[in-house]
């Protein structure tokens, strides 16, 4: 009996001592930095062409694209999602080459939360 119940205190050391390590490694796994898009004003993009882009690459709503384009109008500025750097990245990188192709001075912008 007492042989058992010390390798039940063993087994207990080892679990307090893998906890120990866990809770040492947790603050050096942060999440990664989230980054916001934006879309920015200007004078000769059409807004249907940003409700259109939003809808496209953001996934949102006509009635929800349509409110982010009024802000963008009245504000000169808004932000569009909250995603990791790369998917930022991605999502700017679209938005701006789809702009050009159209002609369309359209820019999109990201930066950290």
């Amino acid at each position: 009996m007492s042989f058992h119940t010390t390798l039940m205190a063993d087994r207990e050391d080892d679990d307090d001592g893998d906890m120990g390590v866990k809770l040492e490694t947790r603050p050096k796994t942060k999440k990664p930095p989230l980054y916001k898009v934006l879309i920015l004003n200007d004078d000769y993009t059409p807004m249907e062409f940003v409700v259109h882009v939003l809808e496209r690459f953001f996934g949102l709503t006509h009635s929800q694209a349509f409110d982010i384009m009024l802000t963008v109008h009245k504000k000169g500025v808004a932000v569009v999602g909250v995603f990791s750097a790369e998917i930022a990245e991605t999502k700017v990188s679209l938005v701006m080459d789809f702009a050009q192709q159209h002609q369309h001075p359209l820019q999109c912008t990201m930066e950290k939360e």
